[in-house]
């Protein structure tokens, strides 16, 4: 009894509220997808799967579909989250209905579900979503091991010597939000090649084929927007950066320090070495940077291709390699960016590539979002979850972008806190005036960022 006293006054449980929601902000996220006509070219991708008038609307599944993931779904179950607030989200299609869906999202119709995202990304960009395109645009690539828990189609072993799948991603770098922009996935069998040059080509298509059309580089044009693809040493081959140089794409892939490129370090002049640079102008402690482009056969390249060396002292407990020289770290990448492009010379040119690490927190955000775990036995079916995954990450880009630009707590947060913060809030529902009415509970601390989001987004498609 002692023990009870000192616990205070607990509520009393009952079960009879009405007229109060929770997950309130995906509410937002659902009406994005409308907004930017990602629906309406859904249902238009795939309407010839159908015989006759549909009940739940294809794009309308795939897009709810989308926002459960974006509110932690890791199954195609989640979508029961939405349907079991019918008052808020209207009448929502049940899970046997989206696994359909799914399978109508067949190897002859992914396409135009990708053509789908594409429009939607353009009505985004015009709406205020968009990059600075006055800026040079940049396109991140990076492979990700995915396990397999059970088995399906296509899952085999994979060079870490576990089970699953292995896709090639495709992130735009949007650095002012934490998630990245989806730009495109390639799903993969578990033992595909990290540095497979035909699959990244393939990718790279994808993710010009997912931008606006006005954003698309001219390779003839003088006047072509400017793209940059970049990527580990895993998308260090010819073949690929020759993919990058006939759709008019610059390059920035990492290199692999080999003996000799090492005994080059061991020659350089100390006065050949210039600092490093962080992003705000600072010199980077411990590192350095040296272009040796006419010391090395590169006549493989593409031509102007340039090699740029960096040596830094290692992090504590790293461990070095042969390829290091005098207890520092040294790496290095091949671009064709030229001379003068970008500010900084070569240290700016190392700064940029180096901001290529990004991409580990783009994926790291979309395991997080539906992407650690494909729920499907089929193959096409996978293929059809990664696309949600990838409009998932693009509409949450979206609501951040234009609900919450000036708010560095809301905008830039991690998908994780995103949810916490914004999808899960709670509100109330009223009717008056025949006018619904969709009250955040004002004691939660960003209660009213989160109602100024909903009119930015509203207005901004007006």
């Amino acid at each position: 009894m002692k023990g009870n006293k000192r616990r205070g006054r607990r509520p009393r449980v009952s079960a009879d509220g009405t007229g109060v929601v929770s997950h309130a902000g995906l509410e937002m996220v659902r009406e994005l997808a409308v907004d930017t006509g990602l629906v309406a070219a859904l249902n238009t991708a795939l309407a010839d799967t159908y015989r006759g008038p549909w009940t739940h609307a294809p794009g309308r599944v795939l897009a709810d579909l989308a926002a459960a993931v974006a509110d932690g779904a890791t199954a195609v179950s989640g979508i029961g989250t939405l349907a079991d607030r019918e008052d808020l989200f209207g009448p929502v299609a049940s899970m046997p209905t989206a696994w359909r869906v799914l399978d109508r999202v067949d190897a002859d119709h992914v396409e135009a579900v990708r053509q789908a995202r594409a429009m939607a990304r353009d009505r985004a960009w015009a709406a205020g979503g968009g990059p600075d395109l006055d800026q040079e645009l940049v396109i991140d690539f990076d492979a990700s091991l995915l396990i397999a828990h059970s088995e399906k189609e296509s899952a085999e072993p994979t060079w870490k010597k576990t089970f699953g799948f292995h896709p090639l991603l495709a992130f735009l770098d949007r650095p002012e939000i934490a998630g990245g922009e989806a730009l495109a996935g390639l799903l993969r069998p578990g033992n595909a090649g990290s540095n497979t040059a035909a699959d990244h080509a393939v990718v790279l298509d994808m993710a010009l084929a997912s931008l606006p059309e006005r954003v698309r580089p001219r390779p003839t044009d003088p006047g072509s927007p400017r793209l940059l693809a970049r990527a580990d040493a895993a998308g260090s081959t010819h073949d690929f950066a020759q993919a990058c140089r006939d759709r008019g794409v610059g390059f920035s892939l990492g290199y692999g320090i080999h003996f000799g490129v090492q005994q080059i370090v061991d020659v350089i002049p100390e006065q050949c070495w210039h600092p490093a640079i962080e992003a705000d102008g600072s010199f980077r402690d411990g590192a350095w940077v040296a272009e040796v482009t006419g010391a090395v056969d590169l006549s493989g390249w593409p031509d102007q291709t340039r090699l740029i060396l960096r040596k830094e002292r290692p992090h504590p407990g790293a461990q070095l390699t042969f390829a290091d020289a005098d207890g520092l770290r040294v790496t290095g990448f091949l671009t064709d960016t030229a001379p003068g492009v970008v500010p900084g010379q070569v240290a700016g040119l190392e700064l940029r590539h180096r901001q290529h690490a990004r991409v580990e927190d783009r994926i790291r955000q979309a395991k997080a979002a539906g992407l650690r775990n494909l729920p499907c036995r089929g193959w096409d079916e996978n293929v059809a979850w990664l696309e949600v995954v990838l409009m998932a990450a693009d509409l949450v880009c979206w609501t951040q972008l234009i609900g919450f630009a000036d708010s560095t707590s809301l905008g830039r947060c991690e998908i994780a806190t995103f949810r916490y913060r914004v999808l899960h809030v709670a509100a109330r529902i009223t009717h008056t005036a025949r006018q619904t009415r969709l009250r955040i509970d004002k004691t939660w601390r960003w209660a009213a960022q989160i109602a100024d989001g909903f009119h930015r987004i509203r207005a901004a498609f007006d």
